[in-house]
């Protein structure tokens, strides 16, 4: 007999070959039926896996995002197997999962139309309702490569090719259809009750522009329709919200052919972006932050001391200045750190916090690019805490509390990953054992709730991640706290202790917003463009109903100018119902009607961008309403 630890600590015992199934129908039928994979001594596996030997299982459904992948890993095979029933001379290339979904890229001597996704569907529908077992079988190196030779697939092949001479490599059999894949998957397709291809769209093999651009379909799997249905609706409303369709009609930014990647702001988006700054500043100044500016063009020696040269250098642009070699800083980090060693420190500075709205370049595939989301320029709003090991667990619990106010601030819910050490790392055992025994103390101590993120660490630290949940359910990461023991020793940082002798910082780097840029567009698309009244580029629009209030109309703008209040106005020579409409469809939270009516009574006719009627009030009185609602920075 062999002991099976449960994830809720329970042991439990069964014979040497049990199947993982077999352990699921024992825990609970309810469990059986609804399991996806599991998680077998940590290492993600397949309920039709053996057991035979003690170990810890833990159980996964589509709850669960490891069970969330072997699921959609699972739906990309479909649609391979989907593809070459219908078009058997498409070469295959890759197909994993997704966060939303899966993919899957062909080489194809045919344009893959949006209207053919529809064919491809039904026969995924088929393979669906035929509930084919998939089968994992492995083969020598050389067998492996024959195998797809034979089934004339060179992309297969190469990457094969790719791997040690020595490894034995795992295909996966559903039917008459094979394809190289290390897993996990569920037992059968039928698994995938509910699945939908969303769109197609060219990569390059590899993310290589040099190489063939092949075409790539997205797809979505669910356990259930309900749940699909659900996610389409999202996706529907998502197209609604899309950043760069409102940041055009809204007139905040531009992306133009002269500059792919780099955003220009508009007016009306620099109003936003100078009042995010502006929060910005005011929460760090009360938290103890002093604010710093460092240059965005360095000297290429620097990036090689700090690591980033060898960890990063393919995401970084370079210059020459004076025949020297320079390079446009791609983090604000190594700069903050040479104000650091501009002065000597004492333990009585410390904690010492950094901030800096620091602009930084980053290299990225066009393919990549994606309005704010995803760009090559950006500011950070970045800081960097230098301390002593003791304070760790009290300074890490203050940065958890500043993104705590920051993100109620705008509604957002949000849940936490910690990251850990990544295979590209630099540091000792010991330093990032404790680094990351740190941040697990101060979640602990703050109360947080964490996933753990094996590998995804920084390459000088571990770190906490923090995923915002925006209004419609989807989840943009944004803030990170980074610990990090590496780069004080890499630049020889020091501080004189109580001992009168030099000593090691240790240092944080933090973000809240992430970035201003993707910060603005999540916002956008969180409030579809209606900007709670603080935020709004223009407050309030004032308009006549003759040109008999024209006169009247600039008093009222004038005033609420002198209160500090956005305003516009709109005296156009049209209906009042036209002027409405327009001031709706560019979100003002507010709209001020005037007539003779309101002229003569000295006030205002009220009314809302969501068509409430307030009714008439005093300008004094709308004033006092508008000043606190800013404020408060009140939400709608």
């Amino acid at each position: 007999m062999i002991k099976v630890t449960l994830k809720d600590g329970k042991v439990m015992e069964f014979e040497k070959g049990t199947k993982i199934s077999e352990v699921a129908m024992k825990i609970s039928p309810g469990l059986y039926k609804k399991a996806i994979g599991a998680k077998l001594n940590g290492e993600n596996s397949e309920l039709m896996a053996e057991i035979n030997e003690d170990c810890s299982l833990d159980i996964l459904t589509f709850e669960d995002k490891d069970g969330k992948w072997t699921l959609r890993h699972t739906g990309s095979h479909i649609l391979a197997q989907a593809v070459k029933r219908l078009y058997p001379n498409v070469k295959l290339a890759i197909g994993p999962a997704i966060d939303t979904g899966f993919y899957y890229d062909f080489d194809a001597d045919f344009t893959i139309s949006p209207e053919m996704l529809s064919d491809i569907e039904k026969e995924m529908a088929k393979i669906v309702k035929e509930d084919i077992q998939l089968e994992r079988f492995e083969l020598p190196r050389e067998e492996a490569i024959k195998l797809m030779e034979e089934k004339n697939e060179p992309y297969k092949v190469e990457l094969i090719q790719d791997l040690p001479e020595d490894a034995v490599i795992s295909f996966y059999k559903q039917g008459d259809f094979v394809d190289l894949c290390a897993g996990p998957h569920v037992p059968s397709t039928g698994k995938v009750k509910a699945i939908k291809l969303l769109s197609v769209a060219g990569a390059y093999w590899r993310g290589n522009e040099k190489n063939k651009m092949l075409q790539r379909i997205y797809g979505t799997a669910f356990t259930k329709k309900s749940e699909l249905d659900e996610y389409l609706n999202m996706l529907e409303e998502a197209k609604k919200r899309d950043h760069r369709k409102l940041g055009k009609e809204l007139d905040l930014f531009s992306i133009h052919e002269e500059g792919p990647g780099f955003p220009f702001f508009h007016p009306k988006g620099m109003i936003v972006r100078n009042i995010l700054e502006g929060f910005w500043r005011e929460r760090h100044t009360e938290a103890g932050y002093d604010e710093i500016r460092t240059p965005i063009i360095l000297n290429e020696a620097l990036w090689h001391q700090s690591g980033h040269w060898d960890h990063y250098k393919e995401n970084m642009y370079f210059t020459k200045i004076d025949e020297e070699d320079y390079a446009i800083k791609p983090m604000n980090c190594p700069g903050s750190i040479l104000v650091y060693k501009s002065s000597l420190h004492s333990y009585r500075d410390f904690p010492l916090r950094l901030g800096e709205l620091g602009l930084v370049h980053r290299h990225e595939l066009s393919g990549a690019l994606h309005g704010l989301m995803r760009v090559r320029c950006f500011t950070q709003d970045d800081a960097h805490i230098f301390m002593t090991k003791e304070q760790i667990k009290d300074e890490i619990l203050n940065v958890i509390k500043l993104i705590d106010n920051f993100y109620k601030t705008f509604g957002f819910e949000y849940f936490v990953e910690l990251s850990t050490r990544p295979e590209d790392s630099m540091g000792s055992d010991e330093d990032w054992e404790a680094a990351t025994n740190g941040l697990i103390e101060a979640l602990n101590a703050a109360g947080l709730p964490y996933i753990v993120n094996e590998g995804d660490g920084a390459f000088y630290g571990p770190k906490i991640d923090f995923h915002l949940k925006d209004c419609i359910g989807r989840t943009w990461q944004c803030g990170t706290i980074q610990l990090d023991f590496q780069m004080p020793e890499r630049f020889d940082l020091a501080y004189v202790g109580p001992d009168g002798e030099k000593h090691r910082p240790v240092m944080v780097h933090r973000v809240v917003f992430g970035s201003i840029e993707r910060f603005i567009g999540i916002l956008i698309e969180h409030f579809a463009g209606a900007f709670p009244t603080w935020l709004a580029p223009v407050q309030v629009r004032v308009m006549n109903i003759t040109d008999a209030q024209k006169d009247y109309v600039k008093e009222v703008a004038n005033k609420l100018k002198a209160n500090g209040i956005r305003v516009e106005i709109d005296e156009r020579n049209e209906k009042i119902g036209y002027k409405i409409r327009e001031a709706q469809l560019q979100k003002i939270p507010y709209m001020i009607i005037v007539g003779d009516k309101e002229m003569n009574e000295n006030k205002i006719a009220l009314r809302t961008r969501k068509g409430g009627d307030l009714g008439a009030m005093s300008l004094d009185e709308f004033i006092s309403k508008v000043t606190e609602e800013v404020k408060d920075r009140v939400r709608e």
